[in-house]
């Protein structure tokens, strides 16, 4: 008997709807209940492999290999649950699924609707979804804004179901009350507008999360009562808060738990138990000792705006291994374009305690991110290079330590002489027919480690798995001389003979991976090598 909560936004974007449904599913969760979330994301792309992260943020990649918004790496990091492909809905996935049903005479000749049809594509997959994980619970987020033309059918889809089972389909609306400078009060009218818009879509929120820069008082919860038709209980104050990770013990305060859980007339399994999670969040509010990190990277500006959403992941696992250490993250960001313009100001990383070059596409940059790479190698600051950030330390290795001077990637010089990082057989084959959706090295892969090295020390194992999204490999034809000049293969691929790991001996810490462990960590269990990364910040 699987119950659904679909939670809208209202206003505008950006507003931690992501954030206010992992909360949900976290306190439902901690009360013994089975928890898995869906997104559903507006868009006509299929998933959000193509998209530039600049404009969208970062893509966050499953284990099955699914590319998908960021929004499930915060369900993922709040749940401590894998999610996978059937967790994600697109429009473009929806339209593509019911053509290709029509096609193949999937609906018996019959004329295929707008609505019902695609509306009853979205629930089948919510329900698949539900029924893959044996969920008590799925929270499915709708992207954008209620009023939007794109979300319409996903909200049809919301109303049917609620028709066809009122006792088992719950509504929260997370809605911004602006608080403008020049009037200094808080204003519900935005959200009174946002409600009708939802009633237009024959739906009553059941539930309200009023997000603002302060708390929501007395009068203003009374006004949204009486003008959004809806019970002051459940109205639920969301302030601005320090941590992402505050949320559900925030909510836990006005009992949201237990008042879904009244809605549904169902009782908890057990008390709420976040105590370790509210230690952490203690930890990540009251640590004093900075660890002062730098991410040499490109996909960080807009005109005067820093976008912090492209590294989303990076920039939660530092701080995970951070707080596992009782230390403050300190999280700087350097363009690497601005050494290529100026080599000297390189130096300037001397000040940091470790540094990070994440992954990427393109050329662009990739000076930069080399001269930052070799100046931690020549002067023992702790590096870790992630996925893009193993293939510029190759490249800078094979340069400057094994004299290879056009050494490169295929992807930066196509008919580079000694093409250190080239591109699989068979994606080449793919590139040729311009097919870039989906088709690189996506999802879980096994790894097994070499024994002594700093890998092995911090995951303890001999043979892991990680997740990858990325096309070009180091070519095993320099793998020899590279090995000859002390670079280490930590880690391998066997099953493709792939390099998954480098690391350098004699340094307090130089590791990178072509996977990507950012995705694997959470706030209660820090991904290990980030861990180690931070724990050698420290030590220096």
């Amino acid at each position: 008997m699987t119950r659904y909560i679909f939670v809208a936004g209202g206003v505008m974007s950006g507003i931690g709807k992501g954030v206010a449904t992992a909360s949900i599913g976290k306190i439902l969760q901690s009360m013994g209940f089975k928890v898995t979330a869906s997104k559903i994301d507006p868009y006509v792309n299929v998933d959000a492999g193509t998209m530039n992260p600049i404009e969208h943020g970062e893509v966050f990649v499953t284990d099955d290999g699914t590319e998908s918004d960021q929004d499930l790496g915060n369900y993922e990091r709040f749940l401590d649950e894998n999610l996978s492909t059937d967790n994600y809905i697109t429009t473009g996935r929806v339209y593509q699924a019911v053509i290709n049903r029509e096609r193949n005479l999937g609906y018996n000749g019959k004329c295929v609707e707008v609505v019902p049809d695609i509306p009853n594509e979205v629930i089948f997959r919510i329900k698949k979804a539900a029924k893959k994980t044996e969920a008590d619970f799925i929270l499915i987020e709708i992207g954008g804004t209620v009023g939007e033309y794109q979300n319409m059918l996903f909200l049809e889809a919301a109303r049917m179901m609620k028709l066809k089972d009122p006792k088992r389909v719950f509504f929260i609306l997370v809605s911004y009350l602006p608080v403008p400078s020049i009037i200094g009060e808080m204003k519900t009218k935005p959200t009174q507008y946002a409600v009708r818009t939802l009633n237009t879509a024959g739906i009553q929120p059941d539930m309200i999360l009023a997000r603002s820069a302060v708390a929501l008082d007395e009068p203003r919860k009374q006004k949204i009562s009486v003008f959004c038709n809806i019970s002051k209980n459940d109205i639920i104050s969301a302030p601005d808060i320090e941590s992402i990770y505050e949320v559900p013990l925030n909510f836990q305060k006005d009992d949201l738990g237990k008042r879904i859980l009244k809605k549904f007339g169902i009782k908890p399994k057990r008390k709420s138990d976040l105590r370790d999670w509210a230690k952490m969040v203690n930890i990540a509010k009251t640590a004093k000792e900075p660890v002062k990190i730098g991410i040499v990277g490109k996909y960080f500006e807009t005109g005067k705006f820093v976008l912090k959403d492209s590294y989303i992941s990076v920039i939660e696992a530092i701080k995970h291994s951070c707080w596992a250490c009782n230390r403050k993250p300190e999280i700087h960001w350097i363009n690497a374009e601005q050494y290529e313009k100026n080599p000297k100001k390189v130096i300037e990383l001397k000040k940091y305690d470790g540094i990070i070059v994440p992954g990427g596409f393109g050329s662009r940059g990739v000076g930069g991110k080399i001269k930052a790479i070799q100046f931690c190698r020549e002067n023992n600051i702790p590096f870790f290079g992630l996925c893009y950030g193993l293939q510029m330390a190759v490249i800078e290795f094979a340069r400057n330590v094994c004299k290879i001077k056009d050494a490169n990637s295929v992807e930066i010089s196509l008919n580079c002489k000694s093409p250190i990082i080239d591109v699989m057989p068979d994606q080449k084959a793919l590139l040729k027919e311009k097919k870039y959706g989906a088709t690189m090295r996506l999802g879980v892969y096994d790894c097994k480690i070499k024994p002594k090295t700093k890998s092995f020390q911090a995951y303890g194992l001999l043979n892991i798995s990680e997740r990858h999204r990325h096309r070009y490999e180091l070519n095993n034809a320099f793998r020899g001389v590279l090995e000859e000049h002390g670079m280490i293969m930590a880690g391998v691929n066997t099953e493709r003979d792939l390099v998954e790991i480098i690391e350098l001996k004699n340094h307090p810490f130089f590791v990178a991976t072509q996977f990507h462990p950012e995705l694997k960590s959470r706030p209660l269990n820090p991904h290990p090598l980030f861990k180690a990364f931070v724990k050698a910040c420290i030590k220096k």
